[in-house]
């Protein structure tokens, strides 16, 4: 009989336990991908409370709140790069210091579409304005490919350089999207929170590192089966 695939056996072993490891890591993936899912959709479901409140929650994100922006309606803001029901534009966003709670908060106003100019007027204002919005956690500022800003139009939500462009040392992690316009007066302005949109392929991930897995392991023992089945030369002596 051959000798044992010792070479083989020493390859195999450490590539199936990736395989199965990376197929149980996608499975554990699945279950914090759906329970982010549902804890989103029950979120967006309850009833909308005080801003102050629903910052206190255990999970605040997407969920919806009313607040009192004073000056909002005129107030400074920059313009964030994006795209609305697939049409290009930007987003205004401002600075909300709402009464009773300590950070501010960005507040992204409304997407006004590429070829639109009408801007709000920007003027020093304390006037009470009362908004329904929803809350998000704020995205990472961008990547190695993202431009730079440019003046006051950003590509990416970086917070800490939008917060700093409109004279805040820091800001809250989470973004606040109106629900209702602060500036009515420019009707294509949309009041709007981008869809939560989650992508949810790690099932089809894990079946194809378990069936790598399975694959591997046939290859193996069919390599195994064929080595032991052959039979050593004889001695003619």
């Amino acid at each position: 009989m051959s000798r044992f695939p010792w070479l083989l056996t020493l390859f195999t072993a450490p590539a199936l336990a990736l395989l199965i490891g990376l197929g149980v890591w996608q499975v554990q993936r699945l279950a914090w991908k759906e329970g982010l899912i549902a804890r989103s959709e029950a979120a967006a479901k309850a009833a909308p409370a005080a801003l102050s409140d629903v910052l206190t929650a255990p999970d605040p994100e997407f969920r919806r709140a009313l607040v009192v922006c004073p000056g909002l309606a005129t107030a400074p803001f920059v313009e964030l790069q994006s795209i609305h029901d697939g049409e290009p534009g930007s987003r205004l966003i401002s600075l909300c210091r709402a009464p009773g709670v300590e950070t501010p908060l960005l507040i992204d106003r409304g997407f006004a579409p590429e070829g639109v100019s009408a801007r709000p007027r920007v003027i020093e204002s304390t006037m009470p304005l009362s908004l329904l919005v929803e809350l998000r956690r704020t995205p990472g500022a961008g990547n190695a490919m993202t431009p730079p800003p440019a003046g006051n139009r950003f590509y990416a939500r970086d917070s800490a350089a939008m917060a700093q462009a409109l004279g805040a040392p820091a800001v809250s992690e989470f973004t606040l999207f109106a629900l209702t316009s602060p500036n009515p007066e420019i009707g294509a302005l949309t009041a709007s929170a981008p869809p939560a949109a989650f992508s949810n392929n790690h099932l089809g991930y894990a079946m194809t590192w378990f069936g790598l897995a399975i694959a591997l392991v046939g290859f193996y023992v069919a390599m195994l089966w064929r080595r032991m089945r052959r039979e050593p030369e004889k001695d003619p002596s």
